[in-house]
């Protein structure tokens, strides 16, 4: 299918497949325009619905006296520029009262059953939100179940309970020097929770029939976490930049769809300029400030972040966020608490507003991987209150 920039005029052909059914966005790699650019209706029904077909665009005066060129036996002109490459958005469909309903049924049922249906409820949760959850007219899809949550924190509250039991009884009738064990027993659970969660719930989720998983190790997480939190309070905070880049890098260059792995290649020194400037600002302007780091660091992350064929971009500010936390935060206050459901949603639009996907996704070279989990570290997470950075 021939496409051409409006703006530049620059065509190419880009495989009809690869455009959402409702239309997608189209980055010129000459100019930088971007333009939408939607599939072609087929006049047979008879015909597959991705045969190609020739869009109505006049070709550039320049490409006409090429091609005419090689058919008089002209050497032919060398391509400087790279293909045309589709911009696609993840697009959210839910909506407040739905969630409202789903989340006032789950309540209603937690309290009948003295608290164990929540893990049931926290299920119906998550399966709403990924299915309304959408890129290139599929779905996402999350597999997990009730039953498996609540034999993790079945599990979980048992660790935690042998954990600190055993510091107890060492204090109490031994000496009270092992009290010291219990900030160290908590240092080693918050990055075996986060890995443990990250593998559960990624190796619930798939898209396009595939599932996503992570592999990442707790050994290589607990080192990461505690030599970057020491080295950040030795510091007195400017090694946070680093410390942030790096356990970046170890959650995304272990995630994988399927059998290929995402890629970030940022390095925390690029943001250590920024992060100083806005520790001044943020106290000159009592933390206001903090927000536009914030979005620096998502816009930095994102560009640094890559899929085969793809690369993600964020066009997050720190006025947006700024605006959505305070709306977000008075929507709570105002509500008592009521609006939550509508906060999540309007959370999850923003944020999918602000990320796009550049690039030609080449699923057919992207085979089923899936890898198995428990839920153990996904109920610690939760028990815990540390947020894994998935829903």
């Amino acid at each position: 299918m021939n496409i051409q920039c409006p703006n530049c005029l620059f065509a190419d052909d880009i495989d009809e497949r690869k455009i959402p059914e409702k239309g997608g966005t189209a980055k010129c790699p000459k100019c930088g325009h971007r333009f939408l650019v939607k599939r072609l209706q087929n006049p047979n029904p008879s015909l597959d619905k991705f045969s190609a077909q020739t869009v109505a665009f006049k070709a550039p005066e320049k490409q006409k006296s090429a091609s005419a060129n090689q058919t008089a036996g002209a050497s032919p002109t060398v391509q400087t520029k790279p293909p045309l490459s589709l911009v696609h958005k993840l697009s959210f469909h839910g909506n407040g009262s739905a969630l409202f309903g789903i989340q006032i049924v789950n309540i209603l049922l937690t309290i009948i059953t003295l608290g164990i249906y929540r893990f049931w409820g926290k299920v119906k949760v998550r399966k709403y939100l990924y299915s309304q959850t959408e890129l290139l007219g599929d779905r996402f899809v999350y597999h997990g179940t009730g039953k498996e949550l609540f034999i993790g924190w079945l599990k979980a509250v048992a660790f935690l309970v042998v954990g600190y039991g055993t510091i107890f009884v060492l204090t109490f009738f031994i000496h009270p020097f092992f009290n010291i064990l219990a900030p160290f027993l908590i240092l080693a659970i918050i990055p075996l929770a986060l890995v443990g969660a990250r593998r559960y719930r990624l190796s619930r989720t798939s898209w396009h029939g595939i599932r996503f998983s992570f592999r990442g190790s707790f050994k290589e997480a607990l080192g990461l976490y505690a030599g970057g939190l020491l080295l950040t309070i030795i510091t007195l905070g400017i090694y946070y930049p680093i410390f942030h880049a790096k356990m970046r890098s170890f959650w995304a260059n272990n995630s994988y769809f399927g059998n290929t792995p995402f890629k970030y290649n940022g390095n925390g020194k690029d943001l250590l300029g920024s992060f100083i400037l806005a520790v001044f600002l943020s106290i000159v302007t009592l933390g206001i400030y903090w927000f536009w780091y914030m979005a620096k660091v998502q816009q930095y992350d994102w560009e640094h972040t890559s899929f085969p064929g793809m690369s993600f971009r964020s066009t997050v500010t720190g006025g947006s966020l700024f605006v959505l936390t305070l709306t977000n935060f008075l929507l709570i206050i105002f509500t008592l608490g009521l609006a939550f459901s509508w906060v999540i949603v309007r959370t999850m639009r923003f944020w999918f507003a602000n990320i796009s996907l550049e690039g030609n996704l080449e699923l057919d070279k992207i085979k089923q991987d899936a890898q198995n989990a428990r839920a153990t570290a996904d109920s610690m997470a939760d028990f815990m209150n540390i947020d894994s950075g998935l829903v």
